[in-house]
């Protein structure tokens, strides 16, 4: 199965339009953003760098930030395909893309600091493997960049901070206290990833998952649905504005998914996607032909 198929070279198309070509809803997002903003202002003249960054990064397929960020990818696969063999060909993959300078030589030793040139390394990409009934291949992969990466954060309620108990409006009180705490420094206008309960580990693996969703889907929780929405109003009347100039874009939308916890455990993680919300979507049935997701 798969055996007549160059996944190497898929893999690095994947991570190419995922690297230089921004979804449309995103740009989209940003352009509605643009439009509310004082004209001359800080915030509308951010944006129009931005808007002008993605459209030259679309034409020359050269990467939309310098920051190529960390792959962070899910895989589905059939009973009897090798997860070896997957991940050795996305880590090639990583390495080719490297190469091609679609993305950067971003993976560094932690203990001496050292690059290892090829774009990947210990932990990087992150592949996350299940195992569905279908007989092709789901891939799904964010580039997630280091500075927005610096600005995620995982609350433990209650929290006297904030009066923030176990409930959904603790859960509202942590994810507006997080974009406060970020500012600008996410690279905001950005797309908030979060998870209510699990573990410190699942959480953080769940917020990511929740950037795979569409900008402006609806969440199949009604309650989660209405708090999303409320979330979005008000982290953008916060005034923080893109790049923490002031204006009214700071968040284009809010994600919210739960896992079961602990009864001593109630986390609320935030995962912040900065504005370059880099992902690529692609199917590959088993004689190798492609669909492109949005």
């Amino acid at each position: 199965m798969f055996n007549n198929v160059d996944l190497v070279e898929t893999f690095t198309e994947l991570i190419r339009r995922a690297s230089t070509q921004l979804p449309a809803e995103v740009t989209d997002a940003i352009e509605r953003g643009r439009a509310r903003e004082v004209d001359g202002s800080m915030a509308q003249k951010a944006l129009d760098t931005i808007l002008v960054n993605i459209t030259k990064a679309g034409e020359k397929s050269a990467p939309l930030c310098q920051d190529t960020g960390t792959p962070v990818v899910w895989i589905k696969y059939p009973v009897g395909v090798s997860t070896k063999r997957l991940k050795e060909d996305f880590t090639a993959a990583v390495h080719r893309a490297t190469e091609l300078k679609y993305l950067r030589p971003n993976a560094v030793n932690t203990l001496t600091g050292m690059n290892t040139g090829n774009g990947a390394g210990r932990g990087i990409p992150c592949i996350h493997f299940e195992e569905w009934d279908e007989p092709g291949l789901d891939v799904r992969m964010i580039l997630k960049g280091g500075g927005s990466e610096n600005v995620g954060i995982q609350y433990k309620l209650p929290d006297s901070r904030l009066e923030a108990g176990r409930n959904l409006e603790g859960v509202r009180r942590a994810v507006l206290d997080a974009v406060v705490q970020a500012q600008g420094k996410g690279c905001a206008p950005g797309v908030l990833g979060v998870c209510i309960g699990g573990d410190r580990v699942s959480a953080y693996e769940h917020s990511k998952e929740q950037l795979l969703r569409p900008l402006g889907d609806t969440n199949m929780d009604s309650d989660l649905a209405a708090l999303e929405e409320r979330l979005l109003q008000e982290t953008n009347e916060l005034g923080i504005g893109p790049m923490g100039f002031g204006g009214k874009t700071t968040i284009l939308a809010v994600k919210l998914g739960v896992l079961d916890r602990l009864p001593a455990c109630y986390f609320v993680t935030v995962t912040y996607m900065c504005w370059a919300d880099r992902r690529a979507f692609a199917r590959i049935n088993q004689e190798g032909a492609i669909s492109w997701l949005s």
